[in-house]
């Protein structure tokens, strides 16, 4: 191979490296996925939705 086909494989190798490291550090930040806490319960919550269904039955 001839030195100057080897460094242009090298420049863009190298060029390809800094634009992928460039679009990772660009990149936003991963979104919150834990949801709300639940809201308390009080009277005006129990008139509104009704009261919270019961535990499950076992099931054997």
């Amino acid at each position: 191979m001839s030195p100057r086909l080897t460094l242009a494989t090298r420049i863009a190798l190298l060029g390809c490296a800094t634009a992928v490291l460039a679009a990772c550090a660009t990149a936003p930040a991963a979104p919150d996925l834990t949801p709300p806490p639940r809201r308390p319960y009080d009277a005006k919550t129990q008139l509104e939705y009704g009261n919270p269904p019961p535990p499950p039955a076992p099931r054997y």
